[in-house]
């Protein structure tokens, strides 16, 4: 399982999301589910692959740290913890956070071996 993790501001659109994306997939594997937490569902949906609901990101360390993120939801990246916490146990981060031009999205890509 490829999992690309979002995080997102408000005023974010579907292409502040694609653009972070596109910028995490490059020289990625392909990306078979998409994960952020429950309030920023709607907008990841729209990417139109499978969705992961992630609850908790406190405990995940992040390769990353956004004192926005910390304020927020207690992780240096939301979109670096969601990717791990959706691809299961023993995940690894393969590709960091990524921030879209417009500075409004964050996407990060993680293996895992849940199906």
């Amino acid at each position: 399982m490829i999992v690309a993790g979002f995080g997102y501001r408000s005023g974010a659109t579907l292409e502040s999301l694609r653009a972070a994306l596109a910028l995490a997939q490059r020289g990625a594997p392909g990306v078979t589910h998409v994960a952020t937490v429950a309030d920023k569902l709607p907008l990841v949906v729209g990417l139109g692959l499978p969705t992961i609901d992630v609850a908790e990101l406190h405990a995940i360390e992040t390769a990353t740290r956004s004192a926005a993120s910390l304020a927020a939801r207690g992780t240096g990246s939301v979109a670096e913890a969601a990717a791990l916490a959706a691809a299961g146990p023993g995940a690894r981060l393969l590709v960091s956070r990524r921030i879209s031009e417009d500075r409004l999205a964050t996407c990060a890509i993680a293996q895992g071996t849940l199906a």
